[in-house]
């Protein structure tokens, strides 16, 4: 399992980029990825395909951050 989200927050202009937060945003995508470079990548596609990128008083603000819990696993129950 991928250790890095690619994350795109999509903001108002009329926060900053620092305010500009998985809770502030007015649009967000995660996705797993497996590098740095991927995840710059997917991001901006994931979000362009989405038609989330900036322009009417929007941004777009993209990060990776490493995956904080891992999926748990759910055995399948005996019968």
């Amino acid at each position: 399992m991928p250790e890095l989200l690619a994350v795109a927050l999509v903001c108002a202009t009329t926060l900053s980029s620092a305010e500009c937060s998985r809770d502030t945003a007015l649009d967000v995508i995660i996705s797993p990825v497996h590098s740095a470079m991927e995840c710059m990548m997917h991001a901006q596609a994931s979000a362009a395909a989405a038609g989330l990128p900036g322009g009417d008083g929007r941004y777009l603000k993209i990060s990776c951050e490493r995956r904080t819990k891992l999926a748990s696993v759910i055995e399948p129950a005996d019968h």
